[in-house]
């Protein structure tokens, strides 16, 4: 299985490098895992979104089941993420693309190619902070798979 994890921008703060750097490591052990960081557009809204959404959907190829970590999507906690994950793998999906979107969030197209909507919190937290989240969940949710001790 390969989990791809598309970011838009680049990692600015020290902290937030070290944390994804700890838990892509520890996800090695797991899975096969990139990383894309995509540029942020430039100009106002429209344009900024128009950037982002065709480098997301030039890499949200067929074959991805493409994820979108969005505010408004279906809340579950870290077991419910792990039978998620548990039942791609048994129903032999390869690819997984997951998808933290700009400031001004996705088009309506990036809707639309999208096979599921996830939303990590209630609270918004910056994206930034959300690939440390989002890499510590999915660390968490391969431990469940694999019965090991550290979701307890």
């Amino acid at each position: 299985m390969t989990i791809t994890l598309i970011c838009t921008g680049k990692t600015s703060e020290q902290y937030v490098s070290e944390g994804m750097k700890l838990y892509l490591e520890r996800l090695k052990h797991y899975c096969k895992f990139d990383l894309i960081e995509i540029e942020s557009g430039k100009g106002d809204e429209s344009q900024i979104r128009k950037k982002e959404t065709e480098s997301i959907l030039t890499r949200a190829r067929e074959k991805y089941f493409l994820i979108l970590l969005d505010e408004k999507g279906k809340e579950m906690n870290s077991i419910g993420f792990s039978d998620l994950i548990r039942h791609h793998q048994n129903i032999s999906t390869k690819n997984f693309l997951f998808v933290i979107g700009g400031a001004y969030g996705f088009s309506e197209e990036v809707y639309k190619r999208a096979n599921l909507k996830i939303a990590l919190s209630k609270m918004t937290f910056p994206h930034q902070l959300v690939r440390v989240i989002f890499l510590e969940q999915l660390y968490r949710a391969m431990t469940i798979l694999k019965g090991e001790k550290y979701h307890h």
